[in-house]
């Protein structure tokens, strides 16, 4: 990912920031539209995964709409160019204020998640004479399979109203003149590679639209939510999410008739391989059972590892670079059946680090027994797959600065 120039030019940078590879980007935009033109299929984005000016302003331009989790979301979806009619609002916790934002602007669609939350969007629309077009997030109780801290689909989780509920909720929606039934929408989870997983959610979603249509609603939309995975081991030679065999699934398996839509709500396929977090080391401790890499980046800048365990490929690219070039002087100096000529610095030496940050916690740690390049202070280190929940969920702890953002065009 990263070539001599673009190291060069990290070093002329204060660190540590978010490194965004544009390119990477808009490859990923492409597979995913593409992939999904070929069913009719609509992609909304969901915001929370990244909401980079620029990456936003990217997504828009290929005709995505925006997946909403706050009334800010929305405000920014539609700042960038998300057209009224691609937005979708989601949220167990919506509160008026947001609920009266979005009337005000027309979206496409809530997806209401509670009982009585159709009650009080309903309250809110007659008050503005309006009519709220809704989707009911159903809980499905399909586990995805995921860390525990991101699976959304079960019975124990928060989001989305249970099967025992919908009796009450045909109630609110025959109670309710200001709502407008659209269909139904389902999200189970985060980090899901396994479409197996997929396939079970396609078996609950036709089950509970025939459960609808036999209750006398038409189901227009079938939102699916997202949760499609990204190969966080392996960033530079698969950085393209499966959307392939992800949209395939939905095909094979979703009873969809005519005139339906089908939605989907992808966030972190669609940007995580995209941005790198770059960091300095500040120094190295070297102890008799760890050495410890002390970087300059930490869980105020990513905490996806320290809040979820979540794994990420670190990399010393100030040493790679330079194994890179030893190496390619050893292919040049090939004739024939001629061994290159050895270096005594190549291949370098190695060494195990735990790789944490300089905050005041003892949970500030990216990964433990890394193998990397004997480093050193000032070496710059790369955590890769930092595009989707990294920049978002940074904070101000410690009253550390908020960083830059680079990106690659």
């Amino acid at each position: 990912m990263f070539n001599t120039n673009t190291i060069n030019r990290f070093q002329q940078l204060e660190t540590p920031f978010y490194y965004y590879d544009m390119g990477v980007l808009r490859k990923t935009l492409e597979a995913c539209s593409n992939a999904a033109a070929k069913y009719g299929f609509h992609v909304h984005y969901a915001m929370k995964a990244n909401f980079n000016p620029k990456v936003l302003d990217m997504i828009q331009s290929y005709g995505f709409g925006a997946d909403c989790v706050s009334g800010n979301e929305v405000k920014a979806a539609l700042e960038h160019g998300f057209g009224r009619e691609k937005v979708v609002f989601a949220g167990v916790g919506k509160s008026d204020k947001e609920i009266n934002l979005a009337l005000d602007a027309d979206i496409f669609c809530f997806n209401a998640e509670s009982v009585q939350e159709l009650y009080i969007i309903n309250e809110l629309a007659k008050a503005k004479n309006k009519i709220a077009k809704i989707a009911i997030r159903i809980n499905p109780n399909v586990d995805a399979h995921t860390h525990h801290f991101i699976t959304t689909g079960l019975d124990e989780n928060k989001f989305g109203i249970n099967g025992w509920q919908l009796p009450e909720v045909i109630d609110a929606l025959r109670n309710c003149a200001s709502l407008q039934f659209l269909g139904i929408h389902f999200h189970i989870g985060s980090q899901i590679t396994d479409m197996e997983v997929y396939k079970s959610l396609c078996i609950r979603i036709n089950e509970m639209q025939d459960w609808f249509t036999d209750h006398g609603f038409e189901v227009k939309v079938l939102n699916t939510g997202g949760g499609l995975g990204v190969d966080y081991h392996n960033p530079d030679t698969n950085s393209i999410a499966d959307f392939e065999s992800y949209f395939k699934v939905f095909k094979s398996f979703l009873n969809v008739k005519p005139g339906q839509e089908v939605h989907f709500e992808l966030g972190r396929a669609l940007v995580a391989q995209s941005a790198s977090l770059i960091s300095r080391v500040l120094y190295v401790k070297n102890g008799q059972k760890k050495n410890f890499l002390v970087l300059d980046a930490g869980m105020t800048e990513l905490i996806r590892p320290m809040l979820y365990q979540a794994y990420h490929e670190i990399e010393n690219v100030s040493r790679r670079l330079e194994v890179g070039d030893k190496r390619l002087e050893g292919s040049k100096s090939e004739v024939g059946s001629r061994k290159p000529e050895t270096t005594a610095n190549w291949p370098l030496p190695t060494a195990h680090y735990d790789v944490v940050g300089p905050i005041c916690e003892s949970t500030d740690c990216f990964r433990k027994d890394v193998e990397l390049p004997e480093s050193q202070r000032g070496d710059l280190i790369a955590i890769r797959t930092a595009g989707a929940y990294g920049e978002v969920m940074a904070s101000g702890y410690n009253l550390r600065d908020r960083v830059q953002s680079v990106y690659s065009e």
